[in-house]
């Protein structure tokens, strides 16, 4: 979402390519909120349809959990509304949210615009913290949903422990190590280091390939594991310019774009998957969300090539909420969709499928990714990698333009140097002009 008339133009053609289809990852619907799947009677006499609007692939529709819910209540029908990314998602929910009307009765957050929905948006949504044992989330995943008068607005889906999902077949033609504990070795504590595994992939790289998809894939994996991004916690000032994890996060990205090592290719758009189907790249920061993704973009010709380390740092990398609009007609059935949908063993339901890692603690113990996810990526223990970045991820203070700040850097400035040969002096006042628009400055 912009401030200005301006920014919203600038936004929409950075993101013209984008279709709108589900969650934090992959859909394929058009740019209007078209229903994918499950609408099975549409508004069938009887019946009462509930939407649901998320962003990528939450993997509700995947795991087979909206056919569940239906089976168990007879009477509803769910049809769910998908969008691919969330610069095209957040900005229409928040006109929607403000014209009271036009949401969906039950609305996905990410995380990145999890604050500005509670510091601006906390009377547009239902008060689940009545409806739910606060107790089943992680504290940190409750604190970002609720507002200063204890309001929780969104109940927690997933959160995005950090791995690299690297083709070991490539590795192998590139004469590097295959061996998913060797790699974490070689990267091991710096994401400079996982940028030397590069050079040296390049060197004997596999004609047609890159090492990386993108600096910005780079980016958003080291900002992760910093503890300070762009918003002072103490005062809720803008810091972005000044923040010591922004500046890390750059200087590596900065050695990617400047490099050969990347595709250079923006994530979620057309080329990014069809350089999962064609093999184009050998690597990616892949939060335990993404894994769902490959699979699904990459196709049988990946099956047995992808494989999993873990990361350099303990880094997170997304995760969203599902809230109730007060404009929702159905404002009881939808509550109890969203507690269903996040509850603990539904969580564990998603995570078998496509191993978005669940905010719900009691999940963990018994967490097993399905045998085909397990053997698409080359039976890597993916429980324990996830699970051990989790326990360390760093506490992350997230403000009200955080998401459209991260867009500015990633969506041109970055893209600036990558892409069109720009400087990273340049890329960088390109970025800060572009913040200075989101902030009405």
């Amino acid at each position: 979402m912009g401030t200005s008339t301006r920014r919203s133009r600038r936004m929409m053609a950075l993101t013209a390519v984008a279709a709108l289809a589900t969650g934090l990852l992959a859909g394929c619907s058009s740019d209007s909120n078209s229903g994918s799947s499950n609408d099975s009677g549409g508004n069938s006499k009887g019946k009462t349809t509930l939407t649901i609007g998320t962003f990528g692939v939450f993997g509700y529709k995947q795991a087979g959990l909206y056919d569940e819910y239906m089976k168990l209540h007879p009477d509803i029908t769910i049809k769910e509304n998908v969008t691919t990314r969330t610069d095209v998602y957040w900005p229409k929910v928040l006109t929607r949210l403000q014209a009271g009307s036009g949401t969906d009765d039950v609305q996905a957050i990410e995380v990145g615009n999890i604050t500005e929905a509670v510091q601006t948006q906390a009377a547009k949504f239902v008060d689940l913290g009545k409806e739910v044992d606060k107790s089943q989330w992680l504290d940190w995943k409750n604190a970002q949903a609720t507002t200063k008068d204890g309001k929780l607005i969104g109940l927690g889906t997933d959160i995005g422990p950090m791995a690299i999902c690297y083709r070991k077949d490539l590795f192998q033609k590139a004469g590097l190590p295959t061996d998913r504990t060797k790699l974490a070795a070689m990267w091991k504590g710096d994401w400079a280091k996982y940028v030397d595994v590069g050079k040296q992939y390049m060197k004997k790289a596999p004609s047609g390939t890159k090492f990386v998809d993108s600096a910005s894939s780079v980016y958003n994996a080291a900002l992760g594991g910093a503890s300070e991004r762009y918003y002072d916690k103490s005062n809720d000032s803008v810091v972005w310019d000044k923040s010591d994890g922004v500046k890390k996060a750059w200087d590596v990205a900065m050695q990617v774009a400047t490099s050969n090592m990347s595709a250079k290719l923006k994530q979620f758009d057309k080329p990014w998957d069809q350089g999962y189907a064609n093999g184009s790249f050998a690597t990616v920061a892949c939060p335990a969300w993404m894994i769902g993704y490959i699979e699904q973009k990459s196709g049988d010709s990946g099956k047995g090539n992808w494989d999993v380390a873990a990361a350099p740092t303990a880094s997170n990398w997304g995760g969203s909420f599902l809230g109730v609009p007060t404009a929702g007609k159905h404002q009881k059935e939808a509550i109890a969709l969203a507690k269903w949908l996040t509850a603990p063993a539904q969580q564990a339901k998603v995570f078998a499928k496509q191993a978005s890692f669940p905010s719900t603690p009691s999940a963990y113990a018994n967490l097993q990714p399905a045998a085909d996810t397990t053997a698409y990526f080359s039976n890597a223990p993916l429980t324990q990698i996830f699970a051990d970045s989790a326990k360390t991820i760093p506490s992350q203070y997230f403000g009200i333009k955080d998401q459209p700040i991260n867009t500015a850097i990633t969506d041109v400035g970055i893209l600036q140097v990558e892409q069109k040969g720009k400087t990273p002096d340049q890329g960088w006042s390109a970025a800060k002009n572009e913040i200075k628009d989101v902030l009405g400055q």
